[in-house]
């Protein structure tokens, strides 16, 4: 079973991405309401794929993928943004820092899945 960390301060959006995956038996998901804490999770449960906000409290999602990849240790973590903005702008900046894919929120619950299932080694 593959574990994936979704950062991600709305219960709603977590909620639903985490029935999504753990529906096909392949995932375990833990979630984290905030960039501090998610880059703490990631750091000491060692996921196999992060979900990430970028809109979050406290620190940003640009700067928890940088932290990541600073970190030799989960540097090569798969790191998979999840936003509602579709700005061109920002999907740059969140490649350009280190996420591996851009997912835009309302996402399609395949693409989804599909997405997941590459970055995880599944697909």
């Amino acid at each position: 079973m593959k574990l994936v960390v979704y950062i991600e301060d709305n219960p709603s959006n977590f909620a639903l991405a985490r029935k999504i995956l753990e529906w096909t038996g392949n995932y375990k998901v833990l979630g984290a309401k905030d960039g501090i804490s998610g880059l703490e999770m990631v750091r000491e449960r060692r996921p196999d794929v992060v979900l990430l906000d970028l809109d979050l409290p406290g620190i940003s999602g640009i700067e928890v993928v940088q932290a990541i990849r600073r970190s030799p240790e989960i540097a090569r973590t798969p790191v998979l943004a999840v936003t509602a903005s579709v700005m061109k702008r920002e999907r740059t900046q969140a490649m350009e820092a280190g996420c591996d894919r851009f997912i835009e929120k309302p996402f399609d619950i395949h693409d989804l899945r599909r997405q997941v299932d590459e970055a995880a080694g599944l697909a």
